[in-house]
């Protein structure tokens, strides 16, 4: 199979009718094998009604519902573990991205071997100070933290090997940064297309300006566990070993100096008395539950259990 589309939504019924024609028009006129997986993340409106409507006229179209909104990133883990294409395409299902960049970005994959390719919205229609702006900022902090040289980290029209989207790990909100874990996995071959942006035809955005804040602490998670995720001892064992051996340090030489002054009848003061115990002893103190943190980091690594982080209600066309 050439392709599976991948299309997480929430509330688009609006939309689904004209962006399904658009894809099975570019999927004819380029003769692809392909499938088309909806991942109705918790819809309210008819979403799942009109979907159920493809599947029964087009066995290539799928779907997979969940009992309730869990999000982008959990919506694409769940494609992610369905897909069957050689190349999987990610999309939203609002029209703003052009299901006609699909041909380019397959190419890019198929012919250019690349592992990853992201779309670049070089041009938008949103709103400068709300959503340009912003966006401009997130995208420079992403590129100096993760070392992964994109534009745009946050559109979601992107094309990968079968391979990749199978030996990564999307959680939380980590969908903005695929092109990072993939990176962290070992695919380094990641390139970028210039894409179309459509400005949106129907409804309103479902995210606001606090998808940015949280992509800010989303960054530094997934910057801590790309270098430590598997090693925590190595973060917090060295700093809380460093700590305790300078508190430890210290307080020896404030012990050490009063037993000098008290052996030489030299004038003294009592240890209490003198603020650098407290120093020391709160340097100890703090290096040793650093030194904790780390240890129990590692028993939950080599113990932990890995939980469901969605539930779903209904999925069509799987075997």
């Amino acid at each position: 199979m050439n392709l599976s589309i991948l299309i997480p939504l929430l509330n688009e019924e609006e939309s689904l009718k004209e962006l399904y024609s658009w894809i099975i028009k570019v999927m004819q006129e380029n003769r692809y094998s392909y499938e088309i997986i909806f991942l109705d993340d918790g819809s309210t409106d008819d979403s799942w009604s009109i979907i159920q409507g493809f599947a029964a006229e087009n066995a290539h179209v799928k779907g997979i519902r969940f009992m309730k909104n869990f999000g982008k990133s959990q919506a694409l883990h769940a494609g992610f573990a369905k897909a069957q294409g050689d190349v999987i395409i990610t999309m939203d299902a609002d029209l703003q991205d052009s299901p006609d960049e699909i041909p380019g970005l397959y190419e890019m994959i198929t012919k250019e071997k690349f592992d990853l390719v992201s779309g670049w919205k070089k041009k938008r229609y949103d709103s400068v100070v709300a959503k340009n702006l912003p966006s401009k900022l997130f995208n420079w902090a992403a590129r100096k933290t993760s070392g992964v040289e994109l534009n745009d980290f946050n559109c979601g029209l992107k094309a990968y090997r079968n391979v990749v989207v199978k030996n990564i790990e999307v959680s939380g909100e980590m969908h903005r940064y695929i092109p990072v874990l993939a990176k962290n996995a070992g695919f380094g071959k990641i390139g970028e297309k210039v894409v179309q942006h459509q400005a949106r035809k129907y409804g309103e955005t479902k995210f606001g300006m606090e998808r940015f804040i949280n992509g800010f602490l989303d960054l530094i998670t997934i910057w801590f566990l790309s270098r430590f995720g598997k090693r925590p001892m190595h973060l917090f064992g060295a700093i809380g070993s460093l700590m305790f051996i300078i508190g430890f340090l210290l307080a020896g030489y404030i012990g050490f100096s009063k037993l000098y002054h008290m052996y030489n009848n030299m004038r003294y003061s009592l240890v209490t008395n003198n603020p650098w115990f407290y120093i020391a002893l709160t340097t100890m103190i703090l290096g040793t539950q650093l030194f904790l943190a780390g240890f129990l980091g590692e028993i939950i690594l080599r113990t932990k259990n890995n939980e469901e982080r969605y539930k779903i209600s209904n999925e069509i066309n799987f075997l």
